[in-house]
């Protein structure tokens, strides 16, 4: 059992510990376990090794029961959540426990409600200028915060002492008026244990005065001399402030009297902006040194903090990754923003287009969901007659290309040094691609064959992609992205879709494919499964489970990601995420974790070692690694998105009309364009009329296809005819034509074996940016 010793109230940070029997089940009975009480919370272990990386519960003092039960029982219950059935060694021991429980979830209550309090209504203390003044600020507090919970632990034992007392003087008035001797052994019991409260609870409320006291006298003299201190630091902050204003009035009356400046320096004042927001990515430097507290995944490893050696060391050969790629882009956006003499000015650069920020908002149209799915039961998706009900004002084209919502991610991959460094970047982009779609229940519109979808950044963002539908059954969609930051990103994605009758699974297939021009790394990886619940009753939400390997086909480094699928059992946070960096030798670099609707975090594995075995009897590896850093966290929806189908700033402006594309662009489909304006009934007719017409032009193509592989002469007159459009050959070779069935060629890319990867993919051809600079479209279909 634990050592005896009185549960006198204890600072901030001390620990009431010792061993306790725990009811576990029915079988195993009560089992021994090391039970720790700390800042209100009480956690327990199965043994005092585990402190270090595993907790086997937690409960928290503010919100919970505590019971006395008999002797040595005694139950702590916060509501039916948690209940926790325990048994101490003896009497003693039990209400030495109960003492320091009843201590504890006093001073969490008061924490808490000061807490809920104070909000933000607290003034916030200033910052110091200075190392000296910051640590005196935190001892200051610490030492308050000290003293309060001394005063508070004087008031919780003044109300236990008054309440002990009473049930003491209760007992003995008892005690006087009884005469029978059978109950006179019943009765002494019952004082002996009160009296026994009573003097433990004097003890500590002995203890406490005691303490209180030492504190505050100890801490008198310090309180006066950093009082000065203060009044001093605050005199020669105020004449510093005169002298910078004084300062600032010169240089104002120079800079008027100036008669020539450059361009590029005409606004000081923004440029120092500029800087200080480019040396604000590498401010973090030394966050490496700092360390974080343990983490369990069941997943198959734990994170725990690295041993502090490492702490003298990570400013030399363990560099953090924000460190070496912050000064990078320091580098970058300074030579970006010294102005070559002879370029023209700022003012004459051609003007970024405004795009729109809003849409008309989602009508409220009821339509039963279940008398349309009812009949649809193990079909495929794609073959399902859909009204536009169901669907959101966005193609999957354009669903493919808001993948590059967080492009900068890969910006920041291509000035990567390390290949492993490159990895953290591309496998949280991978992750990010998943942020869009926590809200978005609605069912984009399954895309016409031939149809195309342009996504133009160049000016703003320094990338363009294009997206189109390359094959109808099974619907397959080819995207392709370039950026002058020195990237190229490519997918081929397949959806295979089923209807289980309470929930949708959707399973994307083919693979996404991203180069690197700088370093010619060239990876791969696929999408995982999303499933949307409730399909009958209930409100809808999504979920994506499975696993991705993100692969380096140069180097072999390797990236196991993990998407864990929600469960109402587990005590993880939801839409988890975790992965393990890898070389080729199978050693891992890098932790990732976080979440894919909100955020990604990384840290550095300095050493790995095997640990205990998990819930599966599986051996998990232990990681200690340097604290966590944020790469990549969602960026907020803009305001009213509940209105307009939760759509993210980018996804408001893909549907957004635009001058000069491909008369098969999504933005020129009848249909969807009177589904955002709102006129759905039009849309669903609209919608109809656009799916019968390529039935016919699929058996049109069918038919022309068997006439031709029936007749080889006709077959050779034939071979270059277009199905959908006839006769029309583009400047650059493009066209539309079938020697199978069911065979199309795409009009933008041609299907390759790649060499690196081993895949067989739809890669861009090119053409279709020229074409667009000409004006030229008559190679397109008309399938609108």
């Amino acid at each position: 059992m634990s050592e005896s010793k009185p549960p006198t109230p204890t600072p901030p940070g001390d620990m009431y510990k010792g061993w306790l029997f725990k009811w576990t089940n029915y079988i195993k009975g009560y089992q021994r376990r090391w039970f720790v009480l700390s800042n209100g919370l009480l956690s327990y272990y199965r043994t005092q090794a585990e402190m270090g990386h595993t907790c086997r519960g937690t409960i928290n003092l503010a919100t919970a029961n505590i019971a006395v039960e008999d002797s040595c029982n005694f139950v702590i219950s916060n509501g039916g959540a948690q209940t926790y059935h325990l048994k101490a060694s003896s009497e003693v021991e039990r209400q030495r426990w109960i003492t320091a429980l009843e201590l504890a979830k006093a001073k969490a209550v008061h924490m808490q409600a000061e807490s809920d309090d104070s909000g933000d209504d607290c003034p916030a203390v200033p910052p110091s200028s200075g190392q000296g003044g910051g640590c005196r600020n935190l001892e200051i507090q610490s030492t308050l915060r000290t003293l309060g919970s001394k005063v508070e632990d004087l008031n919780t034992c003044n109300d236990l002492i008054v309440k002990h007392g009473s049930a003491l003087q209760r007992s003995l008035s008892e005690l006087e008026g009884i005469r029978v001797v059978g109950d006179m052994g019943e009765k002494m019991r019952q004082v002996t244990e009160r009296a026994t409260l009573f003097r433990i609870t004097s003890n500590a409320m002995i203890n406490a005065c005691r303490d209180f006291l030492s504190l505050a006298q100890n801490h008198s003299k310090r309180w006066q001399k950093a009082l000065q201190a203060e009044r001093d630091q605050r005199i020669r902050l105020e004449e510093t402030l005169e002298q910078l204003a004084k300062q600032h009035n010169h240089l104002e009356r120079a800079f008027r009297g100036a008669t020539v400046l450059p361009s590029s320096f005409s606004n000081p004042a923004l440029a120092n902006k500029g800087g200080a927001s480019v040396k604000g990515d590498a401010s973090d430097e030394d966050d490496d040194n700092e360390f974080f507290d343990a983490m369990e995944d069941p997943a198959g490893f734990i994170t725990v903090p690295a041993d502090p050696k490492y702490h003298r060391r990570s400013g030399s050969n363990v560099s953090g990754l924000s460190s070496e790629i912050g000064m990078d882009e320091q580098s970058f956006d300074e030579q970006s923003m010294v102005s070559n003499p002879e370029s023209p000015p700022p003012l004459e650069l051609e003007p970024v287009r405004q795009r729109r920020t809003r849409i008309p908002d989602k009508p409220n149209y009821y339509l039963n969901l279940w008398s349309i799915m009812k009949n649809c039961i193990g079909k495929e998706l794609s073959k399902i007659p859909m009204p536009v009900n169901f669907n959101e004002p966005l193609s999957m084209l354009q669903r493919l290309s808001e993948d590059l919502e967080y492009y900068e991610l890969l910006d920041k991959a291509a000035k990567c040094q390390s290949s492993l460094e490159q990895m953290c970047y591309v496998a949280a982009f991978t992750v990010s691609s998943y942020s869009t779609t926590v809200h978005r229940t609605g069912k984009p519109f399954n895309p016409l064959l031939g149809e195309t979808f342009e996504l133009d950044r160049l000016k703003d963002c320094g990338y363009r992609s294009l997206c189109e539908q390359v094959s109808h059954h099974p619907p397959a969609a080819a995207h392709h992205a370039s950026s002058e930051k020195g990237w190229t990103l490519r997918q081929e994605i397949t959806l295979a879709s089923k209807f289980r009758g309470k929930y949708l699974s959707i399973m994307p297939l083919g693979s996404i494919q991203c180069l690197f021009d700088k370093s010619d790394n060239h990876y791969s990886w696929k999408k995982v499964t999303t499933t949307v619940h409730n399909i009958i009753v209930g409100k809808l939400w999504i979920d994506q489970s499975g696993e991705i390997d993100v692969v380096n086909h140069k180097t072999g480094d390797r990236c196991h990601l993990k998407f864990a699928p929600y469960s109402y059992f587990s005590r993880d946070v939801p839409r988890k995420v975790t992965g393990v960096v890898t070389d080729k030798e199978g050693k891992a670099h890098y932790v990732l974790s976080g979440t894919w609707d909100e955020k990604m975090e990384f840290s550095r594995i300095m050493q790995s070692s095997k640990g205990e075995n998990g819930t599966e009897g599986k051996q998990r590896t232990v990681y200690q690694t340097l604290k966590a850093k944020e790469i990549w966290r969602k960026n907020p929806l803009p305001e009213g998105a509940e209105n307009m189908y939760f759509f993210s700033s980018l996804a408001l402006t893909l549907n957004d009309p635009e001058e000069g594309v491909a008369p098969t662009d999504c933005r020129r489909r009848p249909d969807q364009r009177l589904m955002e304006d709102g006129r759905w009934d039009e849309a669903n007719a609209e919608k109809q009329r656009l799916e019968e017409k390529q039935r016919t032009v699929r058996r049109e193509r069918e038919r022309e296809a068997v006439k031709a592989a029936s007749s080889p002469e006709e077959g050779n007159k034939k071979k270059k005819r277009t199905y959908f459009i006839e006769g029309n050959e583009g400047p650059y070779g493009a066209q539309i034509k079938c020697t199978h069935p069911d065979s199309y060629q795409a009009l933008w890319f041609e299907k390759l074996d790649d060499p690196v990867s081993g895949e067989t993919l739809h890669v861009y051809k090119g053409g279709y940016w020229e074409a667009k600079e000409q004006g030229s479209w008559d190679m397109c279909p008309e399938i609108f």
